[in-house]
């Protein structure tokens, strides 16, 4: 795709969302179905049924995806997704790799250290480029991708998150 193609595909869409600020707000959901034989979790993607468990570091076999996993690759696709369309916008040739890694104290996932936190302490993304754009056109790339990454952005802000449960008999 290229720039005119991007601007022309994405223009009604802002003219749209600046004219009516609700149209733009959209509920992204995600189901999973609970295994009623072992401890994992089926999520439905847009192209295939994902199984996740346990990681091999909390007992698991290594078989399934582990949900870490799962969050590292939504960063990964989301700011590969987002560079490339701040390139096209820009008008900038880019290739390469993205890459996502975060550090675990599995301490605190199973209970052993209640001073260990429970989640990632730590996450690096990097995007490994081959491009013929300047030092400066590279920079601006990488302020906007971090900018409009939503992955990105929803990971470094927190949002506020509800948790509820329904039972039935």
């Amino acid at each position: 795709m290229d720039t005119t193609t991007l601007k022309g595909l994405q223009a009604p869409l802002k003219a749209q969302y600046r004219e009516d600020p609700t149209s733009a707000v959209v509920t992204l959901k995600a189901d999973g179905e609970l295994d009623g034989t072992g401890i994992a979790c089926r999520v439905q993607t847009a192209t295939a049924l994902a199984e996740a468990g346990l990681h091999p570091a909390t007992g698991g076999d290594g078989t399934q995806l582990c949900s870490g996993d799962m969050l590292l690759e939504a960063l990964v696709a989301c700011a590969g997704v987002t560079l490339r369309a701040v390139a096209t916008s820009l008008g900038m040739e880019v290739s390469g790799q993205v890459h996502a890694e975060g550090d675990l104290d599995f301490r605190g996932t199973l209970g052993v250290a209640k001073d260990a936190p429970v989640g990632f302490r730590d996450i690096r993304l990097r995007f490994d480029l081959e491009s013929s754009a300047s030092e400066e056109e590279l920079a601006t790339l990488l302020k906007l991708t971090e900018r409009y990454c939503v992955v990105l952005q929803t990971l470094r802000s927190a949002p506020p998150t509800e948790v509820e449960m329904h039972t039935s008999a």
